[in-house]
């Protein structure tokens, strides 16, 4: 697996210029990866088979499938086999900030862009939503290659503009999506913490299956600068001048306390949550997705 992940870093996909043909690429790249891991088989589980749970027939467990995992799986009804996913992409102008080779939004559609791939590989219709100060845009989930390439095409146009308001936007989110979907959310959730965590309720009483991958920049998580620095507020303008040596403890304290009651918060809803900087492979975040949707 570890060749199919070398070409999944940010910075060998960032590469190809067409999105459609980054999508393909992570999508397949993975996938062949899979194949030459202990995961093998676990992509064909994903699609056709479900976990055995407590009061299912035992004859309806696939022993072949337990020879090949030692796990117990059944075979999906076909009811079970397709949910709307809505993949849901904070384009505020907070996400357009980068030290390394991509951007927080950049590398968010990529992964946005491979998940939609992948859903629609497996027979889900896929829909897109996307926010900054509101709703900016929303794409109907359905399952077609055309609707596919018309959610590609959304993404590889929209640049981040407006400013953040991550809560307003996921609460109008909870109120477009009318069908239990999952919802797969990229965002660096630099918000009020309550006030967030207010608006994932709002989308877990409806009952979705969600997923936050909270983007964030190398930079943003260690604060590595040495030097008397000029900070800048995107969104803003707003300028401070600081010592990074002087106030990194702090700093990264007061993130820390952040992002663990984010992940905290969000398991207590049944919220899954994965941390992702822009240098991570594409493969953990499509291997997260899996999980999930498994």
């Amino acid at each position: 697996m570890a060749d199919a992940i070398s070409y999944l870093r940010p910075e060998v996909i960032r590469q190809i210029d067409r999105l459609d043909l980054k999508a393909k690429f992570i999508v397949e790249g993975f996938i062949s990866g899979l194949h030459g891991s202990p995961y093998h088989g676990f992509s064909v589980e994903f699609s056709e088979h479900r976990k055995y749970e407590p009061g299912d027939p035992p004859q309806t467990i696939d022993w072949a499938l337990y020879g090949r995992t030692d796990r117990y799986y059944v075979k999906k009804f076909q009811a079970e086999t397709t949910m709307n996913v809505f993949v849901v992409v904070d384009s505020s102008p907070s996400m357009d900030f980068k030290t390394g080779e991509l951007t927080k939004f950049d590398y968010s559609v990529g992964i946005a862009a491979a998940m939609s791939y992948l859903a629609m590989k497996q027979n889900d219709p896929v829909g897109l939503v996307t926010f900054a100060d509101r709703v900016r845009g929303f794409i109907p989930p359905k399952c077609r290659r055309a609707h596919l390439m018309a959610i590609l095409q959304t993404l590889a146009k929209l640049k981040p503009t407006g400013r953040t308001q991550i809560a307003a936007s996921l609460h109008e989110v909870a109120e477009l999506i009318k069908r239990r979907s999952m919802v797969i959310v990229f965002s660096d959730f630099m918000e009020d913490l309550d006030a967030v965590v207010g608006a994932l309720h709002h989308l877990a009483f409806k009952k979705h299956d969600i997923i936050l991958f909270h983007v964030m920049d190398h930079a943003e998580l260690e604060l590595p600068f040495d030097d008397l620095s000029t900070f800048s507020d995107i969104e803003t303008g707003e300028r401070l001048i600081a010592d990074p040596a002087v106030i990194r403890k702090g700093y990264r304290e007061a993130l820390n306390a952040h992002i663990e009651a984010l992940r905290d918060r969000s398991g207590e809803a049944r919220i899954d949550y994965v941390m992702l900087d822009t240098a991570t492979p594409y493969d953990k975040a499509l291997s997260a997705f899996l999980q999930a949707r498994q």
